[in-house]
């Protein structure tokens, strides 16, 4: 695991969006899996830029959700498919026919988690699968002491979480109980995960999940299993790294060659 701390959330975005345009550059067609919620806008943003000024081409990149709310109506501003379609799809200047989602509307959930995860497999897996982290260690909705072997499920949310997410919806009875997630094994076959966390209210489980043990109880932990994970953390919220100095050393000194 790669651990890089940067000044603030605008320098993380323009990190890990160059990432991503090299990566499209390398492999135009690359399936990128993308987050929801305001950590992630300012990759966005900086890639959407990026796009605009003619540095990338991302017209034939495809898009992959993490996760999505069950129940919500189809078109809803706050399902995760219409917040992927604003923040990322349509920014980019990509149509909906480059997009991967589960069906948080199906009348039987099971089989849409399992025709997701199979979905995925069939596109050549995920390429670079961007990620964030709760409060609680959760990443994509694997609440924690979930398995990590667990596949694409539906997941029963928290009540921190839904409180965490209920500054997106009129009141908190709007959030919904349950989601499709990915799960972390399905999470862990992606090629690249980069992981962005900003905010000294993500101190705490930055550090549980970079430094503490491999445990269910901090889902994130996991990607201390994965060959090839990126953590990308501002001041702030690698407050409480015990190895902070050591690993702003290991980037200031890592080959250009190398990337992120």
């Amino acid at each position: 695991m790669e651990v890089v701390i940067v000044p603030d959330a605008t320098a993380g975005g323009e990190l890990i969006a160059e990432a991503i345009a090299t990566l499209v550059r390398r492999k135009p067609h690359a399936l990128l899996g993308v987050a929801t919620g305001s950590t992630p806008l300012p990759i966005y943003q900086a890639l959407a830029a990026k796009v605009r000024a003619g540095e990338v081409d991302a017209s034939r990149t495809r898009i992959c959700q993490l996760d999505e709310y069950v129940g919500l109506p189809a078109g809803h501003p706050e399902s995760y498919r219409s917040v992927v379609l604003r923040e990322v799809v349509e920014p980019l200047g990509l149509d909906e026919g480059a997009f991967l989602g589960p069906d948080g509307t199906a009348e039987d959930v099971p089989a849409a988690c399992e025709a997701y995860d199979r979905a995925l497999g069939e596109a050549g897996g995920v390429d670079l699968q961007l990620l964030g982290i709760g409060t609680d260690g959760h990443i994509g909705f694997n609440e924690p002491c979930s398995s990590l072997a667990s596949r694409t499920r539906i997941k029963t949310l928290t009540r921190q979480t839904r409180e965490d997410n209920a500054r997106f919806f009129d009141s908190l009875d709007e959030v919904p109980h349950h989601v499709i997630t990915q799960g972390i094994g399905t999470i862990l076959e992606a090629r690249h995960l980069v992981l962005l966390a900003t905010g000294e209210g993500k101190a705490d489980a930055v550090a549980r999940a970079v430094e503490g043990p491999v445990a269910a109880l901090v889902p994130a932990s996991a990607l201390q299993l994965h060959p090839h994970a990126t953590v990308v953390v501002d001041e702030a919220a690698a407050g409480k790294l015990k190895l902070a100095d050591y690993f702003r050393a290991t980037y200031a000194a890592k080959p250009e060659w190398q990337g992120l």
